[in-house]
């Protein structure tokens, strides 16, 4: 069951232009919850403190793990499925003040940007000059973190549609490509050309970025790495340590102890 998101800001209007930058705290009470389809004049990054976010938008699922954002530029029809007591930051920028890209992405927030970002959720803590000067310190900080690899390209293509729908629901489905393709009508060629085409990856590539999507998400939330890797049907632990740190980087504990503070802490 999906429950509304907690807001302690209800009248506020995040596309005020007297405001070019305006940061809140949401906190994600009991079950996972879901904020459903919006855009904003302002582009939105989307910071998880504790717990993870799965934003989607009309070509992809991003993925909000505890020290990253996702940057959703304005006018972008978007919407936001939080786990389980996620704390989140929602951070709305002038699009003309920050030198973030036109597309989305996910990228790394820094221990600085992130002390930046949770000073300015209580902006009666700040007199105007105070607040002026950690803004422009975050916007300058903010084009220069890394980018992330962690979204699913979605198309609108019928039968990959019907393909990302069926792995969504079981992501520990292990049907082949060829499998897949007799499903869909299309030979094992023709698909993997489509998925290609139409996600600029190869189909096991993509199905992989559900993967590390469900993966951290799950994480996140204080599943065992035993449980997830079974849930996405790998056949050994080591299997999914293997593809985890191979995409990434790094495997799953390393990965996500760079969260340094708890949700508790805030």
């Amino acid at each position: 069951m999906r429950q509304p998101l907690r807001y302690p800001w209800r009248n506020l209007d995040v596309d005020d232009p007297a405001a070019p930058v305006i940061v809140v705290r949401v906190d994600a009470d009991g079950e996972r919850t879901e904020v459903p389809d919006h855009r904003h004049r302002k582009g939105q990054l989307v910071f998880s403190l504790g717990g993870s976010v799965t934003c989607r938008v009309p070509d992809g699922l991003w993925m909000v793990p505890p020290h990253c954002a996702v940057w959703i530029p304005s006018a972008m029809a978007h919407s936001n499925i939080a786990s389980l007591h996620a704390r989140l930051f929602f951070v709305y920028i002038e699009a003309d003040r920050v030198a973030l890209p036109d597309r989305c992405c996910t990228i790394s927030i820094s221990p600085l940007l992130r002390e930046l970002i949770v000073e300015l959720s209580a902006p009666e803590q700040h007199d105007d000059a105070r607040r002026e000067r950690l803004v422009g310190i975050m916007l300058d900080e903010l084009p220069r973190m890394p980018v992330q690899q962690l979204h699913m390209p979605l198309s609108p293509e019928p039968r990959l549609q019907r393909i990302a729908a069926a792995l969504a629901e079981n992501p520990a489905d292990r049907r082949t490509l060829a499998q897949w393709a007799d499903e869909v009508a299309l030979s094992e060629s023709s698909l993997a050309r489509l998925v290609a085409k139409e996600t600029g990856l190869t189909f096991g590539r993509w199905r992989q970025q559900l993967h590390l999507i469900v993966a951290i998400r799950a994480l996140a939330s204080g599943a065992s790495v035993q449980r997830v890797s079974a849930d996405l049907g790998y056949e050994s632990v080591t299997a999914f340590i293997t593809m985890f740190k191979k995409a990434l980087g790094k495997p799953p504990a390393k990965y996500l102890s760079r969260v340094v503070r708890r949700p508790t802490d805030i």
